[in-house]
């Protein structure tokens, strides 16, 4: 059992080390792709599983795009983002509107706060020009 947890724990790392050194956010099959061409190769079941935990410990964070799709991030790349509804563009935003707001105690007890995500949804300019015409 102990090397199980080994092995997790570098899996983990794997991941965690692969979101961090990229310039952008991944997707579970991005990760398994990279990590497809290493030398610890892993499933995409397995990929994802870790994912989780990681979202579960906090050191990563897991944004849905409007397509369905999974974007992971570490969490002390604390970005936030307006997505268009239509064409799927993103933009990050330069800050995070949410840094000085104070969950009242009432509402956050029982909860130990991990990290936060803020995503705007609308439709980009050259949808919203298109759909005009």
């Amino acid at each position: 059992m102990p090397t199980q947890v080994a092995a997790s724990n570098d899996r983990q790392q794997l991941l965690l080390t692969a979101l961090r050194q990229a310039d952008r956010e991944l997707s579970g099959q991005d990760l398994h792709a990279l990590l497809r061409q290493g030398s610890q190769p892993m499933g995409l079941a397995t990929v994802y599983r870790h994912l989780r935990q990681l979202q579960q410990r906090g050191w990563i964070r897991c944004r849905h795009l409007p397509s369905g799709e999974a974007l992971f991030a570490p969490t002390e790349r604390d970005e936030h983002h307006l997505t268009c509804v239509d064409c799927g563009a993103t933009v990050v935003l330069n800050n995070c509107p949410m840094h000085d707001v104070h969950l009242d105690g009432g509402q956050s007890a029982g909860f130990q706060l991990l990290f936060h995500t803020l995503e705007f949804f609308g439709l980009c300019g050259s949808c919203q020009q298109r759909q005009a015409s």
